[in-house]
């Protein structure tokens, strides 16, 4: 269906904004309250549901904050940038709107500069400041209009206010703004402006080309589960190389490379590339159902670092697959010791409390574990040991919520709300 050409005359005189970065000016049917309401609903459970923040050397994460803020003072949009890094072994980096940033552990041990981690950070910086995300919403918001024109006012305000709302539902919007691909006119203009950006901060642009010559090699030569990662949203070209080049050539060379300083800073991480690997392994041992080898595994990394919560996480989940729930109990108990900010963590050892008929401390870890993420395995557990504790309106309101799922959880979920006599 096609949209009526007055309709679409009308949209771009009220939805046409300048953009910050460029100068130019485009389609623009979400304001930048939207922007800083997106990033700041979705940052914390984003970074929750890949990993949660990396906590074992705080050192490196006040590094890249550090050099995040010092590109991000560059750039020509004013925003409450924020810096993370996940604590993941995939190589990715994302942008919210708003200037929410994240960058992968595993993408920092690819980098081999200073320079580098500031272009990768000026990069999304410009997908934030040029409100690459907000570009890509309009899109999305035209497209559904096509679907819904004929139910709705044209009086632009609640339009505009509809649009939000349906755009919203299901909440996976946030999901969907970091693993969209952006156009190539975007991705233009964050490699050339994030070189702009790194170049006023007193980095050697040199840095974009020799990351972007480095992130061609890898995508070459590498499997479909490292692509997954950062060259999912973001895939590099020899077309890039080259712009890159010329960007070099407009801006010269010269600047801080700081590739000693960033060997340093990363260090640590690089180090316990063994146990990170083995850590990966023993996930993948438990997807493949070999829980003694995910087991052996989890004691391989923790044998080469202790601090790492993730570490006892995994053998919490290879004795508990293994039906050792008290060891398990006492593996997550560690994990929680060393950090409790990641929701995983709460949520295992709630359902193990579980198991193990432990209601209070039960319900206190999936409590914990649904304020930082909510989910539906959380809410389902969570009725589980409200209907063991006899308080049955509690049952049903988490049963309904996990009903919601289209997975395993919603599932048994829904069939825990047929057995009580719930609709």
């Amino acid at each position: 269906m096609r949209l009526p050409a007055v309709f679409v005359a009308l949209l771009f005189l009220v939805g046409c904004a300048v953009n910050p970065v460029t100068g130019e000016r485009e389609l623009s049917l979400v304001d930048e309250r939207w922007e800083l309401q997106t990033g700041e609903q979705y940052y914390a459970p984003l970074r929750q549901s890949q990993g949660g923040d990396f906590v074992l050397k705080t050192e490196l994460v006040a590094y890249v904050k550090e050099v995040g803020q010092r590109v991000a003072a560059e750039s020509d949009r004013d925003l409450p940038y924020e810096f993370e890094i996940i604590n993941s072994s995939v190589p990715n980096a994302w942008a919210l709107p708003g200037g929410k940033i994240s960058i992968n552990r595993g993408l920092l041990t690819e980098m081999g500069s200073e320079a580098e981690l500031a272009a990768v950070l000026g990069h999304e910086v410009v997908h934030a400041a040029a409100r690459h995300s907000a570009r890509a919403q309009s899109r999305a918001v035209l497209t559904q209009s096509a679907v819904v024109l004929g139910g709705i006012a044209v009086g632009v305000a609640t339009e505009r206010e509809d649009y939000a709302s349906v755009a919203m539902l299901g909440g996976m919007l946030g999901a969907q703004l970091i693993t969209q691909r952006y156009s190539r006119d975007a991705e233009r203009e964050a490699d050339y402006y994030g070189m702009i950006y790194m170049h006023r901060a007193g980095y050697d642009p040199q840095g974009a080309v020799d990351l972007m010559e480095s992130f061609l090699r890898l995508s070459e030569g590498r499997d479909p589960g490292f692509m997954a990662g950062l060259f999912a949203s973001h895939p590099p070209s020899r077309e890039r190389v080259e712009n890159n080049r010329r960007t070099l050539a407009d801006l010269g060379a010269g600047g801080e490379v700081g590739r000693d300083r960033y060997q340093q800073a990363i260090a640590g991480i690089k180090a316990l590339e063994p146990a990170y690997e083995a850590h990966d392994k023993g996930r993948l041992a438990l997807q493949q159902g070999d829980h003694e080898k995910a087991l052996a595994r989890a004691e391989e990394a923790l044998a080469l670092e202790d601090g790492e919560p993730t570490f006892h996480a995994l053998r919490g989940d290879a004795l508990a697959s293994l039906g050792r729930y008290a060891d398990a109990e006492s593996a997550y108990s560690s994990a929680l010791a060393r950090d409790e900010s990641w929701f995983y963590q709460h949520l295992r050892r709630g359902m193990v409390r579980e198991r193990l008929g432990e209601l209070s401390g039960a319900r206190s870890d999936l409590r914990a574990s649904i304020d930082r993420l909510e989910t539906a395995e959380g809410h389902y557990h969570l009725g589980n040991v409200e209907r063991a504790s006899g308080n049955r309106q509690q049952a049903v309101k988490h049963y309904r919520t996990a009903a919601q799922s289209d997975g395993d959880a919603g599932r048994r979920a829904r069939q825990a709300l047929a057995d009580m006599g719930v609709e």
